[in-house]
């Protein structure tokens, strides 16, 4: 294929000679000519490992071509990557004035160009900024029409500055966000024979992701740290406590709890986190992130308030009371919590969950719930369908297939429903939807 990249930095140089390597014509595009020059001379413009070779080799095979014209690159091209630079502002926002500039520039580019042309954006953008700035720019200046006359995507890069070339031919996985089928074929002719799964989604949701994948990365650095931290304090091995929790890929490093949805509670984690927090205020060790882990939990739990009182609606029907399914356990969770702040509001609240039994609970779970809700055995009920045809507002709290199949088969367009974001059927409710409970 002919393709054209546009700016040579760490990404746009390794995308560059990567894809030069496979077989494509590629023309590399950046204002700045010392770096254009570099590569002219069969050097590398970045420092990074196995690139002085891998630029010498693409530059001495014919299949680089060098200039700092937008219009001649789209020309000679019918696919071209962004991958300009989205550094920070002073006021921590993103500094988008390189790759404005370079869309002014593309949308005149294609107002002359008769050919179909695919632009894919690599540049890291703020979620919406591809949709609701780029394609309209585009659109305006060349007066053509997206998705008919040329195509735009949003391709996340996992390129880490060291292991560049060795991240680019090992992807996770290879995420497009697109707005037409067209550009699929593309997709799948580039980035098939790489490991990895390619997946297609929406723009907004590939921007978004891609955000939030560095984000975790600083988030598990920071863990490790304050593990160590407070390690330290209490005489402790952090390596040795961290190979153990990394050791564990059923609950610590997979899948699990990733799932977005309501507060968490139970018997467990609350009480660890104050326990913990306690050690390090004993110890002199600031640990802010994990301080700040019970506060964020809160804040969840007084989201879903806030939403059920903004609905204007007094009657609610909760389908789960404990902290998880599957178990009867009511200690710190918070539903109990939600349910209490509702009560203390005045409203009218049916509660259905076929794990608790009050007249059961013995201990602990017992004196827990006696302190919240003292009066919750009259606020319970065995009636699923009557609480379904009375309420106002539906709070589901458990993950019973069958239970959320009955809700979702009579539902009332007058419901919010409160429910959990991953269930697959959430888009055949009819009620207004409102994703918040925890799996």
């Amino acid at each position: 294929m002919d393709i054209s990249v546009f700016g040579l930095g760490y990404v746009g140089a390794v995308s560059l000679a990567c894809l030069a390597k496979e077989g494509h014509n590629v023309t590399g595009v950046d204002i700045d000519n010392t770096k254009l020059d570099l590569i002219r001379s069969g050097k590398s413009p970045v420092i990074e490992a196995g690139m002085p070779e891998l630029v010498q080799e693409v530059v001495a095979a014919g299949r680089v071509k060098l200039t700092q014209s937008t219009q001649e690159a789209i020309a000679q091209t019918n696919l071209s990557f962004v991958c300009v630079g989205t550094p920070s502002q002073p006021n921590g926002n993103q500094d988008q004035t390189a790759v404005l500039r370079l869309t002014e520039q593309l949308g005149a580019a294609l107002k002359l160009k008769n050919d179909h042309h695919i632009i894919i954006f690599r540049s890291t953008l703020i979620p919406g900024t591809v949709m609701n700035t780029l394609i309209p720019m585009l659109e305006k200046i060349s007066g053509k029409v997206n998705g008919v006359d040329f195509d735009v995507c949003f391709q996340p890069e996992f390129l880490r500055e060291g292991t560049s070339i060795k991240d680019y031919y090992k992807p996770p996985f290879t995420v497009a966000g697109v707005t037409s089928n067209k550009p699929k074929e593309v997709f799948e002719k580039l980035f098939s024979s790489l490991p990895g799964e390619i997946i297609f989604t929406d723009i907004a949701t590939a921007e978004t992701m891609k955000y939030f994948c560095n984000i975790f990365h600083a988030l598990k650095i920071t863990f490790a740290n304050e593990v160590a931290r407070l390690c330290e304090s209490i005489k402790v091995d952090p390596h040795a406590v961290m190979e153990l929790i990394c050791k564990d890929k059923q609950l610590n490093i997979s899948s699990a709890y990733m799932k977005p949805g309501f507060s968490f509670g139970g018997s467990c984690l609350p009480k660890d986190l104050r326990a913990i927090n306690y050690i390090a205020k004993q110890n002199d060790i600031d640990i802010p992130m994990l301080k700040a882990v019970l506060p964020s939990n809160r804040v969840h739990l007084d989201q879903a308030l806030q939403k059920i009182m903004l609905s204007g609606l007094k009657k609610v029907g909760f389908i789960g009371l404990s902290f998880k399914t599957g178990t009867d356990d009511l200690r710190e969770s918070p539903l109990v919590d939600l349910a209490e702040k509702l009560i203390g509001k005045g409203y009218i609240l049916k509660i259905y969950d076929p794990e608790v039994n009050i007249s059961k609970l013995i201990g602990a779970n017992k004196s827990f719930i006696e302190t919240s809700i003292p009066h919750i055995g009259s606020l319970m009920t065995t009636d699923y369908e009557n609480l379904l045809n009375t309420s106002e507002i539906i709070v589901v709290g458990i993950t019973d297939r069958n239970l959320i199949t009955t809700l979702i088969e009579t539902s009332r367009t007058e419901q919010i429903i409160l429910d959990l974001v991953n269930i697959k059927e959430r888009n055949k409710l009819n009620a207004k939807y409102i994703g918040m409970c925890w799996e």
